[in-house]
């Protein structure tokens, strides 16, 4: 049973509403003001019907003062004479909806049964984690732990996956579950900034080294000081600046431009969706720098093949994009249509699909017409866009990797199963960094299994 409170100037409509209301089971308040219902709002009222047009404060004024409190009931604005700009404006103030009188019974009874329930003022208002790595599938349970051993280590990571996976989210988790935690995490995309500006923001420079360095600049490596600096999009470096990066990895030592070497002490992590083994090939990228950063591994699986993360995921981002008011929830159709979807934007797709649908649903259940997953994409079966041989061998190593876990690390099994020789079998996982496992000693995929 609900409590509404009727707030129309209107007397004779506001009676009508009020018998209807208690028909269907419900209590009836009513107010003949906005100011009126202001002074009448408490814990115990699940919703306000609210006429538009009023003497005094209108509709629109009495519900910005309303949703000013941060704890009012869902409000369902009433008008005879809706209009484009109202409408708007009354669904941006935070109106439940937005309906035209008349309303009649089936109507009223529909709407009562999509209010969302009230939440107590008592109830903890505590924010959801944004911590974000969610997931208990095997392939996230895999990178949880590799974190876990890394995160105190100080040698290189290279996380690997397709864009949208969550490359930064894994380089904070080692940052904040490591000693280094009291130091600075400083992000650095290599792929955004121009060539000719990434070595005075990777290394700095000194006042006057070149035409508009006003000042000094201490740059990433210095500001990340003894903690953790994250090179996004690694792959995309040119050749000129790896040169550098490599004798900063090795040496501990940078030049800022213009400047003498100054020793460094921050751990570097970092990241890609590029295929660097198969850019190493083709000469795009420098194989000693590849060896030098790829010393822990961490191989970030796509949404596809760890479906099973996908509702606790859904359900972290309903908390994180319905703070504030009643956190709704999926039907089981929703729910399955965000199982089965492609995702090839991944988790950071999922998010914009869960917010826009939090946005745009005003009820307290999220239903499959009301996730909207084409407009993520043009199209959302395709893969992301790459060159063909980088795709090819993206497949390659998806292929082995599931050939591995498949026949639980066994490798001569493997091979018979992707129809190849052993020894090819070897190369190939040499190449894609699935040998040794630095944090472990075990083979990769292969622990204590036998070749035979």
């Amino acid at each position: 049973m609900a409590t509404i409170l009727i707030v129309d100037d209107d007397a004779a409509l506001r009676d009508g509403l009020a018998e209807t209301i208690t028909d269907l089971g419900h209590d009836a308040l009513t107010a003949a003001s906005g100011r009126e219902a202001i002074g009448m709002v408490s814990g115990a009222i699940d919703a306000i019907l609210l006429d538009l047009r009023m003497p005094g404060i209108d509709g629109i004024e009495t519900l910005r003062r309303l949703r000013a409190d941060g704890d009012a009931p869902p409000v369902i604005v009433l008008t005879a004479y809706a209009s484009p700009e109202n409408t708007i404006q009354a669904m941006r103030l935070g109106a439940f909806d937005h309906l035209v009188k008349p309303i009649g019974r089936d109507a009223l009874r529909e709407l009562i049964a999509r209010l969302p329930p009230r939440r107590h003022p008592q109830q903890d208002h505590h924010s959801p984690d944004e911590s974000g790595l969610i997931g208990t599938s095997e392939a996230m349970r895999r990178v949880q732990k590799t974190i876990g051993l890394a995160a105190d280590a100080d040698a290189t990571v290279l996380i690997r996956g397709e864009t949208g996976t969550g490359k930064e989210l894994v380089a904070r988790a080692l940052h904040v579950h490591s000693l280094r935690n009291t130091s600075p995490f400083v992000a650095v995309n290599c792929a955004a900034i121009p060539q000719d500006l990434l070595e005075s923001e990777l290394f700095g420079h000194v006042k006057g080294s070149f035409t508009g360095a006003t000042s000094d600049r201490s740059g990433a490596f210095r500001d990340a000081g003894s903690g953790t600096l994250f090179l996004d999009e690694i792959g995309d470096m040119p050749l000129a600046m790896q040169a550098k990066i490599l004798r900063a990895l090795q040496e501990r030592v940078i030049t800022p431009v213009g400047g003498k070497p100054v020793k460094v002490a921050a751990r570097v992590v970092a990241a890609t969706h590029r295929d660097l083994a198969r850019l190493v090939a083709s000469g795009a990228f420098r194989e000693d720098l590849y060896y030098r950063l790829n010393v822990i591994p961490i191989e970030l699986p796509s949404l596809r093949e760890r479906s099973q993360d996908i509702l606790p995921l859904a359900s972290h981002f309903l908390a994180l994009a319905s703070e504030g008011r009643p956190r709704p929830r999926l039907s089981e159709a929703a729910a399955d249509k965000l199982v089965r979807a492609p995702w090839p934007g991944n988790v950071r797709e999922l998010r914009n699909v869960i917010e826009r649908a939090c946005v745009l649903t005003r009820g307290s259940l999220i239903d499959a017409d009301d996730i909207d997953i084409t407009a993520t994409g043009p199209d959302n079966t395709a893969e992301p866009s790459t060159d063909l041989p980088t795709a090819v061998a993206r497949l390659e190593e998806r292929m082995i990797r599931r050939a591995l876990d498949a026949c639980a690390g066994n490798r001569s099994e493997a091979a018979r199963r992707l129809n190849i020789n052993r020894q090819l079998l070897y190369t190939k996982m040499q190449r894609y960094g699935l040998g040794e496992d630095p944090a472990s000693g075990n083979l990769t995929r292969a622990v204590g299994k036998d070749d035979a």
